[in-house]
C-alpha cells in the first residue's frame, strides 16, 4: 500500500517544485514553470473530478435526477479549480440585455430546455463550462472521448451527446434522439458551434457549423447564446504561460426558434453569429480595460468592418 501513497503524492510533490522553481527561475523559464504546474493541477483536478461524476451521476439517476449530474461536477471543479491556480470565469450581469421582453444574464440561463452555444478558444472552457452551466443541461462531444478513463465513464453516464463527425448518419440519428431529450426530459444540450478551438487572441470567431441550429429548430427550443470573453491575459496556449485571473462572461437574451423550419436554420446561424461577435468585442474590451491590456473598442459596428479593423491592427 505505501507505494499507492507515494505515487498518488508524486504528483503533488512535482507541481510543488514547478511552483517554487516558477519563483527563482528567471523571466521565460519562470513563465514555463507556471505553465506546467497549472497544466498537471488541471488534469489532475478533472480526472478527480470525473470520478466524482462517476458516482455522482450513479447516484443522481438513482434517485430520478441524472439531469443535475454535469452540473454538480462542473461546479466542483469550478471551484477546486479556483482555490488550487486562482482562475475563474464569471456570468457579467453588468452586460445582460433585454430583447423582445427576454433578459439575458442569469435569467437567461434558466431557459429550459434549451441549446445553449458559446464560442471556443482553449481546453480551459472546460472550466467556463463548470462556472456557468445551469441545471439540466448536458454537452455534446465527439465520440472517442467516450474512451478515455473516468472522463468518457462520467460522460456516459450524465447524458452526454456523443458525436461521429466523421459518420454523417449516426451523427443525425445522436441529434435525433437529442432533441427527443429535450423534449421528454426538458433537458438543455451546450453545444460549440465553431468546431474547434481558436486560439484567438483577440475577439474572433470561427465559422459557425450549423448542428446545433438544426436541433434547436427540430426540438423548437430557444437558442442561447453565451460569449466568453478573449482571455489570452490568462492563459496563452501559444506562448504557454498563464496567470491567475476572472474572466467575464455574457449570457445573452434567448433567441426563439418556434415556428422554424430547416428553411431558416441559415438565418439563425447569422444573427447567432453576429450577436455573438458584437459582444464578443465589447465584452472583450470591457475585460480588457480592467486588466489593463484591452485594446480600444472598434469604431466600426458591421462585424465585418469589426474584424477587417482587427486584422488591420495585427
Amino acid at each position: 500500500m505505501s507505494w499507492l501513497l507515494y505515487l498518488s503524492a508524486a504528483p503533488v510533490a512535482l507541481i510543488m517544485l514547478l511552483r517554487a522553481l516558477s519563483l527563482v527561475l528567471p523571466g521565460r523559464l519562470g513563465q514555463q514553470a507556471t505553465f506546467v504546474a497549472f497544466s498537471i493541477t488541471a488534469f489532475l483536478l478533472l480526472v478527480t473530478c470525473a470520478s466524482y461524476g462517476v458516482v455522482a451521476s450513479l447516484f443522481l439517476r438513482a434517485i430520478g435526477y441524472g439531469g443535475l449530474s454535469q452540473w454538480t461536477v462542473g461546479r466542483a471543479f469550478k471551484w477546486t479549480m479556483w482555490l488550487s491556480t486562482g482562475v475563474t470565469f464569471r456570468v457579467d450581469e453588468a452586460g445582460g440585455r433585454e430583447e423582445g421582453g427576454r433578459r439575458g444574464g442569469k435569467e437567461a440561463l434558466e431557459t429550459r430546455p434549451a441549446v445553449f452555444v458559446g464560442n471556443h478558444q482553449t481546453e480551459l472552457d472546460v472550466l467556463m463550462l463548470g462556472c456557468m452551466f445551469p441545471p439540466y443541461c448536458s454537452v455534446t462531444a465527439k465520440s472517442s472521448l467516450k474512451y478515455t478513463p473516468f472522463l468518457g465513464q462520467f460522460m456516459s453516464l450524465s447524458k452526454t451527446v456523443f458525436i461521429d463527425r466523421a459518420n454523417r448518419a449516426t451523427a443525425r440519428a445522436a441529434f435525433d434522439g437529442a432533441a427527443a431529450t429535450m423534449r421528454n426530459d426538458r433537458q438543455s444540450v451546450f453545444i460549440f458551434p465553431e468546431g474547434t478551438r481558436s486560439y484567438a487572441t483577440d475577439p474572433t470567431l470561427l465559422a459557425f457549423k450549423k448542428g446545433a441550429f438544426h436541433l434547436a429548430v427540430q426540438a423548437q427550443v430557444p437558442i442561447v447564446p453565451v460569449v466568453t470573453a478573449n482571455y489570452s491575459h490568462v492563459l496563452d496556449m501559444k506562448r504557454k504561460i498563464v496567470r491567475p485571473g476572472v474572466v467575464d462572461v455574457t449570457v445573452l437574451p434567448a433567441i426563439l426558434t418556434k415556428g422554424l423550419t430547416a428553411a431558416d436554420v441559415d438565418g439563425l446561424v447569422e444573427r447567432t453569429r453576429n450577436a455573438m461577435m458584437d459582444e464578443l468585442v465589447r465584452l472583450s474590451h470591457v475585460s480588457g480595460a480592467k486588466e489593463g491590456n484591452g485594446v480600444p473598442l472598434p469604431k466600426a459596428s458591421g462585424v465585418e468592418e469589426v474584424r477587417k479593423e482587427l486584422r488591420q491592427r495585427n
